[in-house]
């Protein structure tokens, strides 16, 4: 289902996207969509995403010239974090580098400037700890996910195309 779904968006005219690909040079892998790119696209934008920092997009664009995928699907899983889902995304990680590290961590939170300022010694380890682990480990079983999940519609589509012919 989830190649299904990609695929028949492929499948659409693609005159205005030909012709930017053609102007500027751009490398066809950029655009495409398979397994690998869009797969590929999903870690590289989950990875950057989970690190607290701004300007993710240009993590990701940083990497274009290096690694083949799916630009525009990393980028819209870059903004997965956003300014709405940042505070809880950032705290988990937080609590995850705590567990990590075993470390008890801060108990009161107060969500002021003076005192992330006051706290901040406190925070930063567990809180890129959390992070690495998030980045790496999460974005890579979400990766293998996203493929495991691409093969199986692969799998299930020819066995119902099969059938069909098999009638």
């Amino acid at each position: 289902m989830i190649r299904k779904t990609f695929k028949k968006n492929q499948d659409k005219p693609q005159g205005k996207i030909d012709r930017l690909i053609e102007k500027y040079n751009l490398p066809r892998e950029y655009l495409s969509v398979n397994r690998k790119s869009i797969s590929r696209g999903v870690w590289f934008g989950l990875f950057w995403g989970f690190i607290p920092m701004p300007l993710q997009m240009l993590g990701v664009m940083a990497l274009t010239p290096f690694f083949k995928f799916n630009v525009p699907m990393a980028i819209a899983m870059v903004w997965l974090s956003n300014p709405f889902t940042m505070p809880p995304m950032y705290y988990m990680e937080y609590l995850t580098g705590n567990l990590i590290l075993g470390w008890e961590g801060i108990k009161s939170v107060s969500l002021t400037m003076h005192w992330f300022k006051s706290h901040w010694d406190q925070i930063i380890v567990p809180l890129y700890v959390g992070t690495a682990f998030y980045s790496i480990v999460v974005s890579t079983l979400i990766y293998f996910l996203i493929n495991w999940l691409w093969i199986r519609s692969a799998k299930h589509e020819w066995r119902n195309r099969r059938k069909s012919a098999d009638t």
